[in-house]
């Protein structure tokens, strides 16, 4: 394995792009974000990386304490690679990243590939920042959303595990959200907020838990 490449500078940003500042590292942490996946679903999930770039970028992370690879037992006896808690931690780095990036969205490209769950993180951030309220968010809530190109599921106030996950959610979901395309691309713009769309009747929510209440009164 060759060595880290570094920017040799005494700063903590620079120390920290040593680390996740090449292509394709920080997508990789947002897939992982979603808990365990194998090679091939990473491959899959992250279009257009070659599979000796995306070998290398997680030898890298593994090395660097940002990832573990461990083996399923039996009957799945696959690897899987896994974010540890110093990974877990760039949760926030992705959500500023993301919030700066949004007026970079513009509308979606032809040439732009899409999968579902890349709007956990911008839904996420809309329930945590949108006039839900805190105490809505004060413990652990599970939120299914069904869009056109799929079902996710998020987990608000995750801790240590999974912030969101591929298809409906596994288990009784606090609240579900169903909108369309363009309204999740609007909210992941920031041309509308999560409550906005809710009253506008844009997003159904159903749901007993406090989250569902909490949009329905927002």
């Amino acid at each position: 394995m060759s060595p880290r490449r570094s920017y040799d500078q005494y700063c903590s940003a620079a120390r920290a792009l040593d680390l996740v500042g090449d292509r394709w590292t920080l997508l990789i942490v947002r897939e992982l974000l979603a808990g365990p996946r194998r090679y091939t679903d990473l491959h899959a999930d992250l279009p257009g990386v070659s599979t000796d770039v995306l070998a290398s970028r997680l030898k890298d992370m593994e090395r660097d304490g940002l990832t573990t690879r461990r083996r399923l037992p039996p009957p799945g006896a696959a690897y899987v690679y896994e974010l540890t808690a110093r990974g877990r931690e760039l949760l926030p780095v992705l959500q500023a990243l993301g919030t700066w990036g949004e007026a970079e969205l513009g509308e979606r490209r032809p040439t732009d590939a899409v999968r579902a769950h890349w709007f956990a993180l911008p839904l996420l951030r809309a329930l945590e920042s949108e006039g839900v309220g805190e105490a809505a968010l004060a413990e652990a809530a599970l939120i299914e959303v069904s869009l056109e190109e799929g079902d996710f599921h998020l987990r608000v106030g995750a801790g240590d595990g999974p912030v969101y996950g591929d298809g409906a959610a596994p288990g009784e979901p606090d609240a579900r959200l169903v909108m369309d395309a363009a309204t999740c691309e609007a909210i992941a713009r920031g041309e509308t907020g999560l409550p906005d769309a809710v009253r506008a009747g844009r997003v159904a929510v159903t749901g007993d838990g406090t989250v569902a209440k909490a949009l329905r009164e927002a």
